[in-house]
């Protein structure tokens, strides 16, 4: 049925707002929901593996990829809290040392520039000081974010356990749900999308590492305080772009500027080197072009992420923003849409090939 174009566009728009009306509603449940999809697409060849080589029934390969998942993202928390831990015994010298640096950087602006910074620094040191006295606010925060985060981890659980479970039932009503004829396509559609983003979330925890152990190596070389809690920081954080780098070299700054300051603008330097070396080496590398979407519509992605779900929706944005235009390139009329997400495509080029040793050699996804 032909529609005239404004009442096409009416339904459009009027779609758009209740999906993202229900998605801010249903943020408690289709948070947690999207990051079990996430990873029961990418521990779907691990459940497959043992109940094709071991027998293992479908109950015993679910559960078993769930406890590999639970040990490292215990694994993982315990690190943090331990690490979080030290630094909040070493927080009222913190908080000291930054007075102090805050400080001798206002005497020696005011020596330097002849500038009477009296009045100004005044109101940025009582600021600082209300921020760092505040220890019942911070305290608070972080407990209210450890729940809300444990919440988290825990419907994301239930959700892997069914998703996994049930994974040849909701294949079945995909592939039910559209004409016998489109059953191919349909079928390849899913295929290729599931390998893709199992490939896409794997080259994203090769970044992650890469770049944790890049940037924990340059603040140990620095003796930068806290270099490995930095490092994997870094890492988690540079999954958003960005923004994420740019927000991990700002508390790197800052802790290595309250413990001395002399090193702080190699700090700088090193993260905005290890930024390069990520984006033209690393994720052409490792991610590849398929599923990269363009610094515009990654901007965009992440400001409504935030805004409908909060940090997890920051770090959630990208990978959805991945699948829609997996889906918008296989799906005929909306392909426009899927070469708008993404980068802008140059006919003849050669993809980059670093050889490693003679039997090693590295070449850049498509």
């Amino acid at each position: 049925m032909k529609l005239p174009f404004v009442l096409r566009l009416a339904l459009i728009l009027v779609s758009i707002l209740a999906l993202g009306y229900l998605a801010k509603v249903g943020k408690g449940v289709l948070a947690p929901l999207f990051f079990a999809f996430l990873m029961a697409l990418l521990f779907l060849p691990f459940a497959n593996y043992l109940e094709r080589k071991f027998k293992f029934s479908r109950t015993i390969s679910t559960f078993s990829s769930l406890l590999v998942m639970m040990v490292f993202l215990s694994a993982l928390i315990y690190f943090f809290t331990t690490q979080l831990s030290d630094f909040a015994s070493d927080f009222p010298v913190l908080k000291t040392q930054v007075s102090k640096s805050f400080n001798d950087l206002q005497i020696w602006v005011s020596k330097t520039f002849h500038v009477n910074f009296e009045k100004q620094m005044s109101y940025i040191d009582q600021g600082l000081e209300n921020l760092l006295s505040s220890t019942g606010i911070i305290l608070g925060f972080t407990v209210a974010m450890f729940s809300s985060t444990m919440a988290f981890f825990i419907f994301s659980a239930l959700f892997f356990i069914f998703l996994l479970n049930y994974r040849r039932i909701l294949y079945t009503f995909i592939t039910s749900v559209f004409h016998q004829k489109h059953f191919s396509k349909v079928n390849e559609a899913i295929l290729e999308i599931q390998k893709i983003i199992k490939e896409y979330i794997s080259g994203l925890l090769i970044q992650i590492l890469i770049v944790s152990v890049l940037t924990t190596i340059l603040l140990s070389v620095l003796g930068v305080k806290y270099a490995i809690l930095l490092g994997i920081l870094t890492g988690l954080l540079n999954v958003i772009p960005y923004i994420g780098i740019l927000f991990s070299a700002a508390i790197a700054c800052l802790i290595s500027f309250a413990t001395g300051g002399n090193h702080t603008l190699f700090v700088l330097f090193g993260f905005i080197a290890i930024h390069a070396v990520d984006a033209n080496i690393t994720l052409p590398l490792v991610v590849g072009s398929k599923v990269k979407i363009n610094a515009l519509f990654t901007f965009i992605g992440l400001l409504i992420g935030e805004e409908l779900w909060g940090i997890s929706g920051m770090f959630l944005s990208i990978p959805f923003l991945a699948i829609l235009k997996i889906i918008f390139e296989r799906i005929e009329g909306l392909e426009p849409w899927g070469k708008l997400l993404g980068e802008e495509s140059r006919l003849n080029r050669t993809r980059r090939k670093y050889k490693i040793t003679k039997k090693i050699i590295l070449e850049e996804k498509e």
